[in-house]
């Protein structure tokens, strides 16, 4: 069946040359994207078939069905096209059609990039009916593809509709070759040539005039219209009929041609309309007849909308506009019929072993017991591969046939949890309940308490998500009770870095934080005894960050130690990386500086995994936030120089950290501008995403911008904002982490705020973070650690004698930020004027 689906159409010796067409698609290959859109009914791909065979290019051919939108069938169909083309392609791309790589496309696409940038020759990737495509994670996966797709390589879309993903820069870079009904509808001289040669018909230049008049150029009207006027007698008269819109052509011409077809070719026609694709044993299967080839050559010959599939003729399928058109007759005449042909239909696919296809059939044939049937065979293998196609037909069935399935229903809420549709998934969670509980003594107890046990682990996950640690806790328990070890769940994609955007930061989720270390101690304990359960480490992970965050940092260390010891733990990636880069941060804070940048560097070569490259990403973002606590400036700008970010990117949860680090950079760097509008989206994104923590730290962050642009009360507002945010969660690390910086703006918060102006402050934490930070906190780096690089040139120009504004010319920058800086450089230096700064510079090595 895949082979009719990657075999460049077959077409017909007799097209119509179109030379001024065939030139456009040629424009292709010099671009990334050829985009042919148009409704149904120009020719998308007969055009492309026939510019595919004459390019000379190797073009890899993916004709598109329903059944592909999903991201394992969809790139299973990529990679089958390309290898026939270029045999043994992507070996090593085992994992791109897997299902957890639509989680982190990134490193899927990645090495699939790596794949065709080892081409010797042209390659064409042709995606035909791109708009049955519907699932977001291939619409993403395409758009980065095709971003940075190498020169030799180039993707032709027909779609009826505009692509689902933006095009709009690789438009501006002159990346897209676009294709659309002006250019695939015939030209007055090409329907001349097509009416004569193809149609063996002779009309007037007035005729056909008239013709292109009511039909704009469009290839199956006139084809439709060349059907008729063979048969009818009289061509003036009937070229006078030819009017309204195209669909109301279509319809017309349609019904003409359709009703002087023999019964029995009409009776042919609607039976195998409601196959996506036929050969001679399927139409034969559909119809009970003998003579199906017979008829499918007689449609070919007829020129009626019959589309070869390979050179051999063994696969056909119908133009979509006769198969649309033969479904509304067959709907409204013989609905018994078209329910009767799918019905055989799902049993010819059953016997050949193709399952799926069946499935479709059973379904639009209301045959629900088979489809259930046959959808229970298959669900262990496609829960992975084809969740969404499984959705779409579960949800397609009345509940009633399925209700005694308890498998049915736990994957339909899984995968309404992993889609974020947390409300629906513990309303369909607590309908299961009552089904489960009605089935208690019809099933063997392992089976029952296998069952309640999934469905407590997907209410406590849900629960969880939604903030309700009781109900949490309640469902957990009963996990335990009925399934010690816990659910088979938890190991799904335990071997991928799939980036959980609701995972990145577990605190961000709760905000009464007292509550929270109850539940996580109550959960790891109650998990010490287990030998292989996982899940318990994104409890570790959490309780880990809460006891860094109020800076017991002595606690967190065992309790990471003990995490990092558990095997359980170290079989899930994204856990054991989790753990490792919380380990850094740890040793960081405890001012072992050397041992967090080195640990991570170890962790980096330790990496072996299809996703190491976003692995790589997180582990290089947190390097450099190290370097920028360190004062290591120049290699935090090194990081932010070619890792790809920028400040004008659309920004994600599950990459907040590195859009974090690098606006923490680009300020560090005096590029003020850059970094505040990287952190309002950043903070337009954690109030969407209602993140307490992650809100806090971007306040924080933007109080830092402010000052370092020299808006020093301006600072102060983010900051108390922050503070009182932070206050009743206790938060200690977010701010003492900041550096001595941050320890000079509490103190003066606190100063002012002793006043009647800032009574609203929280003055006794603002005291006790002061307390913290001065008391082993902080690790006090050296004055020339603590001069950013723009400082250092300011004191530079300083021992050269210049004024200030000499150096605001020189480094063009405000006179205001000049004072703002030589202020500081006063101030780190301990110095009260000009002539003690430079001294006190010479004398710490600053000015070497």
């Amino acid at each position: 069946m895949i082979q009719s689906k990657i075999q460049v159409p077959h077409s017909r010796k007799s097209l119509v040359s179109r030379p001024r067409l065939m030139s456009k698609f040629d424009e292709g290959l010099g671009v990334k994207l050829t985009l042919v859109s148009a409704q149904a009914g120009y020719g998308k791909t007969t055009a492309l078939g026939e510019w595919a065979k004459q390019s000379g290019a190797l073009v890899a051919w993916v004709a598109l069905d329903r059944l592909d939108n999903d991201w394992t069938p969809f790139w299973n169909c990529v990679l089958s096209s390309i290898r026939e083309r270029v045999p043994g392609f992507g070996n090593a791309l085992g994992f791109l059609p897997e299902s957890e790589s639509a989680a982190s496309f990134e490193s899927a696409i990645s090495a699939f990039l790596n794949e065709l940038n080892q081409l010797n020759d042209e390659l064409v990737v042709v995606l035909d009916d791109y708009h049955l495509i519907e699932f977001p994670a291939i619409h993403h996966a395409l758009s980065y593809l095709l971003e940075y797709l190498p020169p030799r390589a180039h993707f032709y879309i027909a779609s009826r509709t505009d692509l689902a993903f933006p095009t709009a820069r690789l438009l501006a870079k002159g990346e897209v070759n676009r294709i659309d009904t002006n250019d695939l509808q015939f030209s007055l001289d090409e329907g001349v040539v097509f009416f004569r040669d193809m149609m063996k018909i002779t009309l007037t230049d007035e005729q056909v005039a008239e013709l292109f008049r009511q039909t704009e150029g469009w290839v199956s009207g006139l084809q439709l219209a060349a059907i008729t006027l063979k048969r009818g007698g009289n061509i003036a008269e009937s070229i006078r009929h030819f009017n309204g819109s195209q669909r109301d052509i279509f319809d017309f011409l349609l019904e003409e041609v359709y009703g002087h077809q023999p019964a029995s070719m009409r009776e042919f026609l609607l039976a195998t309309s409601v196959l996506a694709r036929m050969n001679r044993d399927l139409c034969q299967a559909v119809t009970g007849r003998a003579d199906s080839q017979e008829n499918l050559e007689r449609l070919e010959q007829l020129n009626l909308f019959l589309i070869p599939l390979d050179d051999r003729r063994n696969w056909y399928r119908y133009h979509h506009l006769l198969s649309d058109f033969l479904q509304r007759i067959g709907s409204r005449e013989n609905p018994e019929l078209r329910r009767q042909s799918h019905a055989r239909a799902a049993k010819w696919h059953e016997s050949q072993g193709l399952d799926e296809e069946a499935i479709e059939h059973y379904i639009k044939a209301r045959q629900t017991d088979d489809a259930v049937r046959l959808i229970e065979r298959v669900l262990p293998e496609l829960m992975q591969s084809k969740s969404n196609v499984l959705l779409k037909w579960i949800a397609s069935l009345p509940e009633s046939s399925y209700e005694r399935k308890p498998a049915f229903e736990l994957f339909y809420i899984s995968k309404l949890v992993v889609d974020g549709e947390w409300n629906q998934a513990m309303g369909r969670a607590e309908q299961a309940e009552h089904r489960f509980e009605a089935l208690k003594d019809s099933v063997p107890e392992p089976e029952w308490n296998r069952l309640m046990g999934n469905l407590c682990y997907f209410r406590g996950i849900i629960s969880y998500l939604q903030q309700d640690l009781p109900r949490t806790s309640h469902y957990f328990e009963l996990l335990d009770l009925y399934l010690p070890e816990g659910s088979g769940f938890q190991n799904f994609g335990s071997n991928r870095y799939q980036g959980y955007d609701q995972f990145t930061d577990l605190l961000s989720l709760a905000n009464d934080l007292q509550v929270v270390e109850k539940f996580l101690l109550k959960r790891i304990k109650a998990s010490e005894t287990k030998k292989n359960y996982p899940f318990v480490g994104y409890q570790y992970l959490t309780y880990i960050m809460l006891l860094y965050e109020w800076n017991r940092l002595e606690e967190a260390e065992r309790y990471l130690g003990q995490a990092m010891g558990r095997e359980d733990l170290q079989s899930n990636l994204w856990i054991r990386i989790q753990l490792h880069l919380a380990f850094s941060g740890l040793q960081q804070a405890l001012g072992k500086g050397e041992q967090a940048v080195e640990s991570l560097t170890r962790l980096g070569m330790s990496i072996d995994s299809p996703d190491a490259r976003i692995i790589m990403r997180r582990i290089e973002a947190e390097q450099a936030h190290l370097f920028l606590r360190q004062g290591h400036i120049r290699k935090a700008l090194d990081w932010s120089e070619r890792c790809g970010l920028s400040h004008m990117d659309e920004v994600f949860m599950h990459r907040f950290e590195e859009h974090l680090v690098l606006a923490k950079v680009l300020a560090a760097a005096e590029r003020t501008e850059e970094a505040s509008h990287l952190l309002e989206k950043l903070q337009r994104l954690a109030e969407k995403e209602n993140r307490l923590r992650v809100r806090i730290k971007l306040l924080i962050a933007r109080s830092t911008v402010l000052r370092h642009s020299g808006h020093l009360q301006e600072a102060f507002v983010p900051l108390g904002t922050a503070l009182r945010l932070a206050e009743p969660a206790g938060y200690i690390r977010s701010f003492v982490d900041e550096g001595p910086e941050m320890g000079e703006m509490l103190a003066e918060l606190l100063t002012q705020g002793q006043g009647s102006a800032h009574s609203w402050l929280p003055l006794d934490y603002i005291g006790r973070l002061l307390d913290v930070a001065r008391n082993g906190g902080l690790k006090e780096p050296s004055p020339k650690e603590l001069l950013t690089e723009q400082e250092a040139k300011v004191l530079y120009l300083i021992a050269d004698g210049r004024i200030n504004k000499e150096i605001a010319y020189e480094l063009n920058i405000a006179l205001d930020t000049v004072k703002f800086h030589v202020k500081n450089v006063y101030r780190k230096l301990g110095a009260r004027n000009r002539a003690q700064a430079i001294r006190l510079g010479n004398q710490y090595g600053i000015l070497g």
